[in-house]
């Protein structure tokens, strides 16, 4: 049991450096780290997601690193809600329970579907772990569940690895800033657009 204590608290703490050159260990096993690694922090949260996506896009390339990543996130958030439904009622029941303040955003998700999820997928900082639990967890359709978060998803990875990549040639490329500005609104306003049709 220490030991495993050890190794989440190793991995809670680990600086960027460190988990590249893990990752970058790992690149014989071709894109298996860059898609494991983000799909692990959908079940393990205290993992640091940010710097998982930085270092896909640093080892990988702009262009892979975006798309093992956003594989790796979707099909942990796909996983996540999977088990949330199978687990059904009385773990929401559970939930509403010993957290009562979990009942109105349990609500809030169920009521407005498509836009709550798309757009606290959208943010690096909002808590997935939860989102995706409610979601599984209400009465919100699978097919709204996984085009929210995908867009979302896509949304907060294409950001953030436009960011972090060579994060020291940024003052020269200030277009990845733009860019990254430009995609973060039209996904904004694409989903808005999206929810008309998929929201039930």
């Amino acid at each position: 049991m220490s030991m495993i204590k050890d190794w989440i608290q190793e991995l809670s703490t680990t600086d960027p450096d460190t988990l590249q050159q893990a990752l970058e260990s790992y690149s014989a096993y071709g894109p298996l780290p860059g898609i494991v690694a983000p799909l692990l922090e959908a079940l393990l949260p205290f993992l640091p997601l940010l710097l998982i996506i930085a270092a896909n896009a640093n080892i990988y390339g702009l262009g892979l690193g975006i798309l093992y990543s956003w594989i790796g996130v979707s099909l942990g958030c796909v996983l996540v809600f999977w088990l949330a439904r199978k687990l059904g009622g009385r773990l929401g029941a559970w939930l509403q329970r010993k957290y009562p303040a979990t009942a109105r955003f349990f609500h809030w998700i169920e009521r407005k579907g498509f836009t709550p999820i798309f757009l606290l997928a959208c943010f690096p900082f909002s808590p997935s772990s939860l989102i995706n639990i409610a979601s599984g967890l209400s009465n919100v359709p699978f097919r709204t569940f996984l085009i929210a978060v995908s867009l979302g998803k896509a949304v907060m990875i294409i950001c953030v690895s436009l960011l972090s990549f060579n994060i020291t040639d940024l003052v020269d490329e200030p277009w990845r800033i733009v860019l990254a500005a430009g995609v973060m609104y039209m996904m904004w306003y694409g989903g808005k657009r999206l929810e008309r049709r998929y929201q039930y």
